[in-house]
């Protein structure tokens, strides 16, 4: 885990020194690339000897004033140390690390006649190439485990190890072809006369003749393109004098090679949401913009962006997850052609790195996930944050545990920037916002052009079933929407936020269970890839037909997911053409992509999918939602859950009918009479926000208090139980009643470790927190003291 430690420079670094710059340290008999956070003329009092800076590893900053202010107030708010901030932030091809070389000793010849056979080849080796890294060891003798025979080498004297630090990134660099200058112009002809005898050479001078009148040099891969030639082609044309050739660095970005196409106009009501919003970043720094799901905000992002563009200033442009904006980003390039970079997980380690450079050379456009909070910007004018509701901009694993938006409200105020939110159902926290004047709201309460909001139907499962009208998990009504969709040569969409086939597998005999070795969970049935897996640690094994206890063979596979319905809805209507969208079968953007491809031009008539279908899609032809199963989401043990399953519900059933056709949604329950599905049919947003606010305040829960939530975890259930008992006793000597628990969660443990969770209600106000976290931090450094406790892992997470 990356620590903050105290390094003295000497007189002849001293000048190259400054905050954001990279410098080569030891530590713990290692070399490390560190980063400087800040200098300082005064000698700290500490107990360790410290040790000097080797080398400066930059020119000039990669982390500036604004970036390390930024970490500084996560590392404080998040419980956390900027060691894992920086950790976390910094691209890792801009981390360097310490990486281990072989080199023989002087002495080594007389030890090589005894060696055993795998040490020989590593010791002849090493003489050979003179320095040799432990990988390229694992290489020579075909093994993972090298360490016993290199530590066996060094005690013999026949090798020494020596540290050497190793740079991540490395830039592309392609072949790049041009004609001699004395081919070109009047000379060109004297050059065709040298290649007569060779067709493919003249093809390649007529290229190049054609293409480098303004450029002179070209990517060799541009020639082989356009000639269909080869190496040997090339070859001969250097040879002959008639081309020069040399590396140039090239970008690993990809070009947008689609047409650049004006946005279409602002209809009435986004030219005056776009106005309302102008007018209120006069006086407000945070603006939510309020609109029903297809009103048409993209629309106004855009105007807002091509203002920032106009300014020079830059726009980051957040999303839930990159992968599944896929239509979003096509529509901003269309617009902002190259303009836009995007950030995201599914770039290579080099791909981030030159995008942090462009970030700081002043590209106009970022959109990306929430790591793209932490690019250098030059000059951000503007943070729009899509889908501001969504759980995704809350980071789980590792520390910090931060939210994006909330860190974008912050961010903003460091770079002198504005921020619009924009959803169709707002958190509550930043409704709340609204209502107490700190954020601007403007609304858009009507869907764009002819579109109307979808007709919900909500069917009682209760009665379906005692009427004999439900066939597998479809009601009557939801089957004869399917066929009537399908005949329309419409689409369908059927949500259920569960993958897999069946949760798990049980006998009916005498009740055993597929379980997880590792988690107190059952294992989920995957019927295509005949297994049993956890979606927790990850552990899988073949699909069980028999029960190991009793030998029964009539196993009962309970519950469904998007599996099942994909497998039986086929059984039900096989004429229907139907795919799933769920993490099993979009793993890659690839096959995401795929999929949505298929649906888009109508390869596919009904689509499953978990909550990957409710973000981002927008297509024409989906006339009926179905939400399978409401009371799952309903009924899940966490504070936000009534709040989750309206925002879910409302955000598929937005799906249906966008366009000028009204669409329809069907909605599945136990629990017709409840509150949530009352205001999801009725789209009573206020009504929904009047009630779950009554609840939070009667209960002491966000908006109105802020939590911090300890899980400890420790492989023996004994030690982890009563190190929370005793940590949540010295807590609430302080704290009192704010502390709750020690609690077992629902899953009591996970990856062969169990949990105990402690909870701390904390009221809005700032000091208050301030001293509270202070005093949680002093708690668990006294915890680390103990013997027992300090094998304890401690997360803290700060508005889980």
């Amino acid at each position: 885990m990356p620590i903050e430690t105290t390094y003295k420079v000497s007189a002849e670094l001293a000048p190259a020194i400054q905050p954001g710059i990279r410098v080569e340290v030891p530590l713990r008999n290692k070399l490390y690339a560190g980063l400087i956070s800040d200098v300082s003329e005064e000698k700290p009092t500490v107990e360790y000897s410290i040790k000097p800076i080797i080398s400066v590893l930059d020119f000039e900053p990669i982390v500036d004033k604004l970036q390390f202010k930024l970490w500084r107030w996560m590392a404080e708010y998040y419980c956390c140390t900027m060691g894992q901030v920086m950790n976390m932030v910094l691209p890792s091809g801009l981390k360097l690390n310490s990486e281990t070389l072989l080199k023989t000793s002087s002495d080594y010849l007389e030890q090589m006649d005894r060696l055993p056979d795998k040490e020989f080849l590593i010791a002849e080796a090493v003489s050979i190439q003179d320095k040799l890294s432990i990988d390229k060891v694992q290489e020579i003798i075909q093994q993972k485990t090298v360490y016993p025979h290199v530590r066996s080498l060094i005690d013999k004297g026949v090798i020494k190890i020596e540290e050497e630090l190793k740079e991540k990134y490395k830039s592309k660099k392609v072949d790049f072809i041009c004609l001699q200058a004395r081919f070109r112009g009047e000379g060109f002809e004297e050059a065709l006369k040298l290649c007569t005898r060779s067709q493919k050479q003249m093809d390649v001078l007529l290229a190049l003749e054609d293409t480098t009148k303004k450029e002179p040099w070209i990517s060799k891969l541009d020639i082989y393109e356009l000639t269909g030639t080869n190496q040997s082609v090339i070859s001969a044309l250097v040879k002959k004098g008639i081309l020069d050739i040399e590396k140039r660095e090239v970008s690993r970005l990809k070009m947008y090679t689609g047409e650049i196409v004006p946005a279409s106009p602002l209809s009435e009501e986004q030219k005056e949401a776009t106005a309302a919003i102008r007018q209120l970043f006069e006086k407000k720094d945070q603006v939510l913009l309020y609109g029903v799901t297809g009103s048409g905000k993209t629309r106004i992002y855009i105007d807002l962006i091509q203002e920032q563009i106009e300014a020079g200033k830059q726009t980051l442009f957040l999303v839930p997850e990159i992968a599944l904006t896929t239509q979003l980003i096509q529509r901003l390039q269309k617009v902002f052609g190259d303009d836009i970079g995007l950030y995201h997980s599914r770039m290579s380690n080099n791909e981030r790195v030159e995008l942090y450079h462009e970030a700081r050379a002043g590209k106009p456009i970022f959109m990306g996930a929430r790591s793209s909070l932490f690019l250098p910007f030059k000059n951000l004018g503007l943070i729009i944050i899509d889908e501001e509701h969504d759980p995704s901009y809350k980071q789980n694993d590792p520390a910090p545990r931060y939210n994006a938006r909330d860190t974008a409200v912050l961010m903003a105020k460091i770079y002198d920037a504005k921020v619009l939110m924009g959803s169709a159902t707002p958190a509550l926290e930043t409704f709340m916002n609204t209502i107490e004047g700190k954020y601007g709201l403007v609304k858009l309460l009507k869907r764009h052009g002819a579109s109307v909001l979808p007709q919900i139907d909500v069917v009682d499962l209760r009665k379906s079933y005692e009427s004999g009208e439900v066939r597998s998990h479809f009601s009557k009504e939801l089957i004869d929407g399917i066929i009537q969709a399908i005949a329309n040569k419409e689409q369908v969409l059927l949500f259920q936020n569960r993958r897999g086939y069946a949760p798990t597998i049980r006998c009916n005999r005498c009740n055993w269970a597929a379980e997880c070795p590792n988690c107190d969970l059952t294992l989920t049935v995957h019927q295509y890839f005949e297994e049993l897996r956890c979606h927790y640690c990850g552990h899988r094994k073949a699909l069980i037909h028999e029960c190991p206890d009793c030998g029964n063979h009539k196993l009962i596979k309970l519950g469904f997911g998007t599996e099942k319905i994909e497998d039986e809805l086929r059984a039900i209507i096989p004429s229907a053409r139907i795919a799933r969208l769920d993490f099993d079968t979009a793993k890659t953007k690839s096959s995401y992509e795929r999929i949505l491809s298929d649906f888009e031009v109508k390869k596919v008539d009904v689509l499953v999918g978990t909550q990957m279908i409710t973000k981002g899609l927008d297509f024409e032809s989906i006339s009926l939602v179905g939400i399978l199963m409401a009371d799952k989401s309903l009924s899940f043990p966490d504070f936000r859950a009534g709040e989750r399953a309206f925002q879910l519900f409302t955000q598929v059933a937005g799906r249906s009918g966008r366009r000028e056709k009204q669409g329809r949604v069907i909605i599945q329950t136990f629990t017709p009479e409840h509150d949530v599905i009352d205001e999801t049919v009725n789209n009573n947003i206020q009504k929904f926000y009047n009630r779950e606010l009554y609840e939070r305040k009667t209960f002491r829960y966000p908006p109105y208090y802020r939590l911090i939530q300890l899980t400890l975890r420790h492989k023996t259930p004994l030690t982890v139980r009563e190190t929370a008992k005793n940590l949540a006793a010295t807590l609430r000597s302080k704290l009192g009643k704010r502390v709750l628990g020690p609690t077992q969660p629902g899953v009591a443990r996970l990856r062969g470790m169990y949990i105990e969770q402690i909870m701390i209600k904390m009221e809005k106000d700032s000091h208050t927190i301030v001293q509270i976290k202070k005093y949680l931090a002093h708690c668990l450094r006294h915890m680390k003291q103990d013997k027992i406790m300090k094998s304890v892992r401690v997360t803290i997470d700060v508005d889980p």
